[in-house]
This record gives C-alpha cells, structure tokens and sequence, in this order.
C-alpha cells in the first residue's frame, strides 16, 4: 500500500475544466508554459495579480482571472508529476489567505470613506476586522476546488468617527457590511467565474448568529454555549487578517475552550458521535444516491477519519503541550509519532493514506473544478481519475482505495470504537447493578462471595460507604453509570492481582480502588480514560494492590493515569540530561507565568517519579538504583528551579548567578526516597554588593516554589537548619563565610553532616570550592583520645532521647542496632582518619565506606561486611513498609535480631561501651 505516484505521461487536457479555460482566449497557452516550470508555493501573487490586472481590470475580475491560472498550473503540474500535494494545498492556502487580505484593504477603504473610521467605544482605538480561516485553509491543507469557511470577527463595539458627507455606523453594522461585500467580493459568479464560495456556517450560532461578531460575544458564545463540535472547528481557527494585538485577544478567548489544561479523554465519545451524525447522513446520500458511493473525504476510512485521528490527540492533550496545537493535520501526525503517542509505522501509513486520498480528491476536482469527493458515476471518467493517479484502469484504483480505507478504518476503530460495548476487556456500562445500590445489601453480599472475596460483608460495608459519599451523590447520570462500569468491571480484577501477587490483600485493595475513584470521580475526563481504555483500570488495579503509598500519591494526581495507557511506563530509561533538556524547553514557553512555571516543575516531577514507581512495584530496581534515580531527578528539579526563579528577581544584578544549592542528608548521600525532604544550604561567591540581598530573595523564591501546594501539588519540603549557625544563622552564606565557620565555629555534628553533602545545582565552580573546603575539613587531623568519640556519643544519645520508641516494635531508623548507628559508625570512621586516609572523605555511601575501612584495616572485615548487609536489608525493608504508606519504619524485632546485634557489635568495637542504648 502506496501513496502512489503520479505518471508523468497524463496530459492536463484530461481536465475538462483545463481545456474549456485554456481554448478561451489565445494568450494563455505562453501564460501557462511559462509558469508551470515554477513551484507556484512560493511566486509572488502580488506580482502575478498585477498582470492579470492590466488593462485596469477591477479587483473582483483579475483575481478570479488569477485564481483560474493557478488552478489550471497546478493541474497541469500535478498530472505532469512536478508538484506534489504540499505544493498543490500550499498554493491554494497562500492565494486564499492573499484575496482575502487584498479584498479587506480594498473594501475597509471603502467602507471609512463612506462612514468613516471604526472606533472602539472603551479603547478609542480604530477597529480592524479579523477574518479567521477555518478547516483546511485555516490548517494550510486547502483543497483546489474547495470553498472556504470563514469566521469575521472585530475587536469591540463602538461607532464610526464620521466626518463632513459621511454617514456614521455601528461597528457592528460596519463590520456586517463588509463582511457581506467581502463574501461578494470573492464568491460571486462573474463573467471570469468565482474566486472562491464561502461557507459562514462555522461562526457562533451558525447561519442564524450575525455575520460578524465582537471579541465580547465570541467570549460569551463560547462559553455559554459553545459545542464539543466546535472544539472540533475551531482547532483550525487561523487568522488571516487583523492586528496583532486583536489576534493575540482572541486566541486567549479561543484556546481555553479549545485545549483544556486537564487531559480531556471525553472528547473521544464526542468525536465518536459527531462522526457517527456525518456517518449516517452519508449513508442515507449513498442509499438515494447509489452513484455518489466512495466518499473519500466522508465516507468509511476516508480523509475525516484521518482528520479525527490527529485532532483526537490534540483536543485530548493540547491544553498541557503546546506542540500538539498545529493546525496542519500533516504536521500534527508526524509531532503525534515523535510524542510515541501512535507509533512511527502507524503515522507513515496514515501519512501515506492521506496523501492518496487527498490526491485522489484533488484528481475528482480536476475535471470540472467541481468541489465533489466521489467517485465519478459514468466509466469513462472512472478511468480517467484512474489514469490520473497513474493507475492502468478502475479495478486497479479500487483496490488500491479499499486497501487505504482498510486501514485507516481500522486505526480509527481502534481509537474510536465504544467500549461500553460489552466484550472480554471493555467497560460494561449496562451490567449489573447489584453492586450500586446500597439498598440492596444482600445482592451486595452475593456478588462478593460469588467473585471470591475473602470478606464479603467487608467489602460490601467499604464498597456502601463509597457509594453513600457525599461527593457521589450529586454525580451527573452520565459519570455515575460510568463509575458503576468501572466499579463492575474492577471487581474481579481485584481477585485476579490478588492471586497473582503475594503481597496486599483484596479488602484492602478493593478500599485503595474505591477512595482513588471516589477522589477522580467528579473529573469525568478521568472516567472517561478509563472506560475508553480498559486496560488502564487494570493496570491501577494491580498498582494501588502493590502499594498503599502508590495509591495515595495516584489519587493525589490522576492526571498521571495517562501514563498508564501503555508500555512506555515500564520501559523509560530515567535520563537527566534530557529531562532537564525538556524542562527548560516547557519553562521558556511559560516566560513570566510563575503559576504554570510551578506546575510545570510539579507536573514533570511526579511523572518521573510514577515512571520511577512504576518500574520500583515490578521489581525492575533495587533500593540502590532507585535511590540514585530520586537524588538524580531532584537534582535535575533543584537546577531548573533555580535558573526559572532567578528570572522572577526583577532587581537581578547579572544573567547567571554566581549561587550554588549544596545537599546534606539523604540527598547529599544519594539515598533519597518518594517522599524524603531535601536538607540543602546556599552559598555564593559575589564580589557585588548587592548579592546578598539579592541571593536571600533567590534562596526564599526556591523554598517558596518548591513547597508551595498549587493545583498540581508539591514538590519538596525543604530543610536548611544545616547552614551555619542553624536557624538563626543567615539563610545565604558566602563562600569566605562558610569556610571561616566550618574551620573555627562549626559543632561535630555539623562535621558529621558534611560527611554526606555534595554540590547539587548552580555554579560549578562553587561546587568545586565547597568540595575543597569540605575535604580540607574532613581530614583535619583529629586525635585518637580527642573529643570527637565523646561528641558523636553525646550527640547519639540525645537522638535515642528526643525519640523514644516505647513499641514492641523495633524501629529499623532510629532504635540501637538500627540505621543511624551505621551512619553514625561510618561518619566516626572518617571524621577519625581521613587525615592519614583522604579516600576516606569521597562521598561513595556508608556500604562502600565499610568496605574501604574493612580493607584499611580500621575496622574486622567480616563485621563490616555483616553490617553493610544489615544496612541494605535495613533500606528494604524501610522502603517496603514506605510502599504500604506507613511512615513509621518499625517491624517485628524477631525479623532483625541478627542484624541488630551484628551493628551493636561493631558499634561497640569503636566507642565501648553501648551509650546509644
């Protein structure tokens, strides 16, 4: 299956249309030669129109004279095999948008000497009409025959300033006048035919809306009253005339409406219904009119099935990614490949099929410039219009269109087909209702034990509860039927993971299911997702099973559920460098909006970190890797965070700042986890007077966007009590000023800390000046019979004290045995010897400082060993307890013991005697 070439041999004379306009006057057989050795995309119509206006031709007459030459050049340059279809809509698109902003200027200056200037009441601005181009023109994809639809629409009312001998107007009225002479203007029949027919049946309230329309009663119409189907028509709106300013209005009026900030799954069934009205009606044209059979532009696989494929994409996400907004349906569906929202094979095809049909409507067009997109009735110019797509006869270009309507029927089914349709893996939508009535228990009770529910009368209470919920019961008929689907179809996929999986229980996952479903309900875009694609429900069923934390963190953003529509989700590879690539890409298309600015870095995270948590529940990482990939893409957050921020600091002193953010704790140690805070301080190195003042603000604007709850959440709670002198010390510290503390100020404790911090974002050579100093500090020379045992004793033992553990549970962080002791050990070890040992200060995590201690000889190598396992089985099995949302990490001692004893072992080789008990 081809897009099919185009035989060079076709002659235009084929075209009956070609013959009648070239026989009618002698000139334009040289007229045409000579242009058809051009691409007509790109020749200057302006100067083409002054020649077809010699002889001092009216407007109306050379422009229909100009319009007659191009069809004919590119008839006779398609047939010929010289143009291609980019060429032909190209052309067609360009001249459209020229006779309308020739015709504008001709009439405006018409219509001002007559009455005068257009002003706006509320501006005093003069007022200038914007003509939207709408459908195939306005996507830059118009057909040669075709008519176009237009939308006029001028920027406020008011009244003409009228002078001496002028008649003043309403600018409703002035503008309604010229529309009308517009439309005249270019779709009159003359002795030269016709520019081009106009349809106005797109503006607000169609053939019965005025003519033109204020920027005012756009705004309301849309709101109020605008259709799903508009959305439809209006992702094509390009205006062709106006000011700049009045189009940027306008645009802020239309895409709201048009692209929706959440991602709008319901616009499926929209579309599916809107195409099933144009489906039904063509059909009932085909039944009368059996001879108008294949429709390529309407009928099954034709072009607007094409056209839905690519605009389903961008109705569904263009509201969040601008990329998605062209209106070009061609560009649309190669951006729709490079998203790997349809596959690369699949878009080549679609590609492939749109240009045979196009050209073949292009080639039904061509024999009497008709605007027809069927199959001609009579055989013989059947096989001209085979002959044209340089096909050998009829059979041969039926097969061919059957094999492309196959195709993109079947990738529109695909997308399209309802799936409230009862089938093995669809949404149900007419199933039982036994489970959605709470008044009827026992039917409740007999399902659950029917399906096998452990606890049928527990899961019927949580499954009443859910349903009596104050924010269910005001649920629109539609969503409620949708969410009795879900729950129905939900129910024994809940048996299924729990027979598949060891961990979690039904009772609780049926729960988890409920409140995520509970909390989206009221979002029917979401529902929707859902029910158009089943196995999305499946895949949160066995996600919110794994972990009680995923659940929680999905119902926060549901919004992440469109990553769950395939299998990129397990198969991303985490990459810094392009992630944070794309982030500055998204934050430049925001400039000045700190709002969206925010969300966006809200929005990537938690996507990365569902990819992240979604290859963590399949087993596809170790706490290690995770945890790399956490501190990696909170370091990735930290950088961009700070480049947006430092451009909201009006008073800013220069471009870049000299400011680096350096981690501690967790992050510092690259072991962060899902919802670990981030401990950093700030530093610069400034000579400018004014870079305290201005970093402070730099350093408060970061903490304030990074924990800030906006409307897609949080990202990171922050702690900087490690900055010199603690809360009460400055919130920025110069370079000078840190190290000064550092060397003659700072507590052992502080020293401790900076055993795990590392630069993480800003100015690398700040960085690198801290990890000097940091080293510098780090191996100073502590004696053996010093302070420093006594002061990380001392400083353990307030820990043990300010968080007592009085559970029979042992707490794998804080109790003795635990994970602290082990940081501790290892922070002692190289605060003690880094001085005769400077390997001892590179930042590797506590298991490889043990090791590297065992091999100095610092401490019994099998102890050291035992204990790192300790420390790793310590993170699991924090990490799993995290999983299941609990945020205390305390187990069963028994599990343990022989962990415990092992580190208190070890711990009390280095300091004898068991302070931290």
């Amino acid at each position: 299956m081809s897009s099919s070439p185009v035989s060079p041999t076709v002659l235009p004379t084929v075209s009956r249309f070609y013959q009648r306009w070239l026989a009618a006057a002698p000139d334009r057989a040289v007229k045409i030669d000579e242009l058809s050795q051009l691409s007509l995309a790109d020749i200057d119509l302006a100067d083409y129109l002054r020649k077809e206006a010699e002889n001092s031709l009216p407007l109306v007459r050379s422009m229909r004279r100009l319009r007659n030459l191009l069809v004919c050049t590119l008839i006779r340059r398609d047939l010929e095999g010289k143009a291609n279809l980019a060429e032909v809509v190209t052309t067609m698109t360009r001249f459209a948008d020229f006779a309308i902003q020739q015709h504008m200027a001709e009439l405006y200056a018409e219509m001002v000497a007559a009455h005068g200037v257009p002003t706006g009441h509320e501006s005093g601005l003069p007022q200038e009409m914007i003509v939207l181009a709408m459908g195939k023109q306005g996507g830059g994809e118009l057909n040669v025959s075709s008519d176009i639809d237009l939308i006029f629409v001028y920027p406020e009312d008011g009244d003409t300033v009228a002078g001496p001998g002028q008649r003043s107007l309403s600018n409703h009225e002035f503008f309604i006048r010229i529309g009308k002479k517009l439309i005249a203007a270019l779709a009159e029949i003359t002795e030269d035919g016709y520019t081009f027919r106009v349809d106005m049946a797109l503006r607000p309230n169609g053939n019965s809306g005025p003519l033109a329309a204020s920027l005012g009663m756009v705004e309301q119409y849309l709101i109020v009253q605008g259709r799903e189907w508009e959305r439809y028509a209006w992702v094509k709106a390009r205006a062709v005339t106006g000011r700049a300013e009045d189009i940027a209005a306008l645009d802020a009026i239309v895409r709201p409406f048009v692209f929706r900030r959440y991602l709008d799954f319901g616009v499926i069934d929209a579309i599916r219904n809107m195409h099933a009205q144009i489906r039904a009606e063509v059909n009932r044209q085909e039944r009368l009119h059996p001879d108008r059979s294949n429709n390529v532009k309407l009928g099954r696989g034709g072009i607007r099935e094409i056209e839905f494929l690519a605009q389903v994409f961008q109705l569904i996400r263009g509201g969040r990614d601008a990329a998605l907004r062209d209106r070009s349906t061609r560009t649309t569906l190669r951006i729709i490949a490079e998203k790997g929202l349809l596959s690369h094979a699949i878009v080549y095809q679609l590609l492939a099929s749109y240009t045979f049909l196009r050209n073949l409507e292009h080639r039904l067009q061509y024999l009497d410039d008709a605007q027809t997109h069927t199959l001609p009735a009579n055989d013989t110019d059947r096989q001209t219009v085979a002959e044209m797509m340089g096909l050998p006869d009829v059979a041969t270009l039926l097969v061919q269109l059957e094999a492309h309507r196959q195709f993109v029927a079947g990738q529109f089914d695909e997308m399209f087909s309802d799936k409230t349709e009862s089938s093995e893996n669809d949404i149900d939508l007419q199933s039982s209702n036994e489970c959605a009535d709470p008044d009827n228990r026992e039917a409740m009770v007999a399902r659950f034990t029917a399906l096998g529910f452990e606890a049928p009368e527990d899961a019927t209470r949580r499954l009443i509860a859910t349903w009596q919920a104050p924010r269910l019961q005001s649920l629109p008929e539609a969503s409620r039927n949708r969410l009795q689907g879900l729950i129905n179809s939900a129910l024994p996929l809940i048996i299924q993971a729990a027979s598949e999986s060891s961990g979690g229980n039904q009772l609780a996952t049926l729960g988890r299911l409920l409140d995520f479903l509970e909390a989206v309900a009221r979002r029917s875009a979401y529902l929707s997702l859902l029910t158009e694609y089943p196995h999305t429900l499946a895949r949160v069923i066995r996600m919110v099973h794994a972990s009680g934390w995923a659940a929680k963190f999905l119902s926060q953003h549901p919004i992440l559920l469109d990553e769950l529509l395939d299998d990129r989700l397990r198969n991303a590879v985490f990459d810094p460098a392009a992630l944070a690539a794309d982030l500055d890409l998204q934050l430049a298309a925001a400039p000045g909006d700190t709002e969206r600015q925010m969300d966006i870095l809200r929005e990537v995270h938690h996507v990365q970190l569902f990819h992240l948590l979604a290859q963590d529940l399949a087993g596809d990482l170790t706490v290690e890797k995770l945890a790399d990939h956490l501190s990696a893409l909170a370091d990735t957050i930290v950088a961009a965070t700070i480049k947006a921020v430092w451009q909201t600091v009006a008073t800013r002193h220069r471009e870049v700042p000299l400011f680096t953010v350096i981690a501690y704790g967790k992050l510092g140690g690259k072991e962060l986890g899902y919802v670990s805070d981030l401990d950093v301080i700030f530093l610069y190195d400034d000579p400018d007077q004014e870079a305290p003042a201005q970093y402070a603000k730099l350093a408060q604007r970061f903490i304030t966007w990074m924990t800030s709850h906006t409307s897609a959440g949080i990202l990171f709670d922050i702690d900087t009590a490690l900055r010199p002198d603690g809360a009460s010390g400055m919130l920025v510290s110069s370079v000078s000023a840190f190290e000064k503390y550092q060397t003659s100020a700072a507590w052992v404790w502080e020293h401790q800390a900076l055993t795990r911090a590392r630069y993480c974002a800003g100015d690398l050579a700040i960085g690198q000046r801290f990890e000097q100093i940091r080293e510098a500090v780090l191996r100073k020379e502590r004696p053996a019979d010093g302070p420093l045992k006594r002061e990380v004793l001392a400083m353990r033992k307030r820990m043990v004290d300010a968080k007592p553990n009085h559970s029979a549970l042992f707490d794998l962080k804080q109790d003795p045995g635990g994970m602290i002791d082990i940081e501790f050990i290892v922070q002692f070890l190289v605060l003690q010897h880094a001085a005769a040992y400077p390997e001892l200060t590179a930042n590797f995590g506590n298991i490889a400082l043990l090791r590297i201690c065992a091999e100095l000889g610092l401490i019994d190598g099998p102890l050291s060993a035992s204990v790192a396992d300790a420390y790793r089985k310590y993170r699991k099995l924090q990490h799993q307890l995290r999983l299941q949302g609990q945020d205390l990490a305390r187990i069963d001692p028994a599990l343990v013991a022989t962990e415990a004893r092992q580190v208190r072992a070890l711990w009390n080789s280095l300091f004898g005697e068991d302070v931290a008990s």
